[in-house]
């Protein structure tokens, strides 16, 4: 589960070793925009070598590289991908011929370290225009693909807006993005909400993040952490309503009862849908099974 994935800097010692103890289901180690140029190779080796000694927990590892338009990106993954992250972010994807060559890449080596074949998974970052309109073909492009994540502040530049805390203009991107997730089978992610200190804007955009469809959402501050992990879990409300609605499927199997209704509703296929995934969940977060 990634309710939230925080962005750590990895030419930066002391956040990379916080970072299993800041409550993120994920972190993603970021070697590209948080480092210079000249800092690339320190921070490359920085990052192996604690991929290496240190644990972070039950964290998620996610290291976003350099574009594949750059020098950098293949020293990036010969650095890391030994050390067994659990996804590789490309930057910046624009079709599903970058997913291709990144595929491509890994498994060549996977091979060579002796690791299990597709075992590194693919989170793509779009955040251009051409990568918007090419989300579902990103999406299918490999077995790899785990997600797609929505990158609102190079995408409004690339489209020559504002970025605003209202986000209309990043609306049509956050719908085609969860559309093309979810028909290709994997999981939409929503850009960062930037501004620190405004936690009840962060709880709006979170909350209306969640209402499309996303299934967490990027963290750029710890700060954030708890306000985005909250609006991405099963509210008590939603739990109870998920139970009743199996123990009504089960009362009206006992009955022999074809059709079922719940607080004056009819239960259809989807309302189970939504509440098995809502126990799931749960369930995930908390460690009880609540489908048992």
């Amino acid at each position: 589960m990634r309710r939230t994935m925080l962005f750590l800097p990895s030419n930066n010692p002391n956040m990379i070793g916080n970072g299993g103890l800041l409550g993120a289901d994920s972190l993603i180690f970021d070697l590209e925009d948080a480092v210079s140029p000249d800092e690339k190779d320190a921070a490359r080796e920085l990052l192996k070598n604690a991929l290496a000694a240190m644990s972070f927990g039950k964290c998620e590892i996610i290291v976003r590289i350099n574009g594949l338009d750059t020098p950098y990106w293949q020293e990036d993954l010969r650095a890391v991908v030994p050390m067994k992250p659990d996804a590789i972010m490309p930057p910046k994807v624009s079709g599903a011929h970058d997913i291709a060559q990144l595929d491509q890449a890994l498994t060549a080596l996977e091979k060579e370290f002796g690791l299990e074949a597709g075992s590194t998974r693919i989170l793509a970052l779009l955040e251009t225009a051409i990568g918007v309109e090419n989300a579902y073909a990103i999406a299918s492009a490999s077995p790899r693909m785990t997600g797609l994540f929505l990158g609102a502040e190079d995408l409004t530049a690339d489209l020559r807006c504002q970025r605003t805390k209202q986000s209309q203009e990043i609306q049509y991107a956050r719908g085609r993005i969860v559309c093309a997730a979810r028909a290709a089978g994997i999981e939409p992610y929503d850009t960062p909400f930037t501004d620190v200190q405004d936690l009840e804007g962060l709880e709006k955009d979170a909350a209306f993040a969640k209402g499309l469809g996303f299934s967490g959402k990027a963290c750029i501050s710890p700060a954030h952490i708890s306000t985005v992990n909250r609006v991405f879990s099963p509210s008590a409300a939603e739990i109870s309503y998920a139970k009743d609605v199996f123990a009504a499927i089960e009362e009206a199997k006992r009955q022999g009862k074809g059709a079922i209704s719940l607080r004056g509703k009819m239960i259809d296929a989807p309302i189970v849908q939504r509440a098995r995934l809502v126990l799931e969940a749960a369930s995930e977060i908390e460690g009880v099974d609540y489908l048992a």
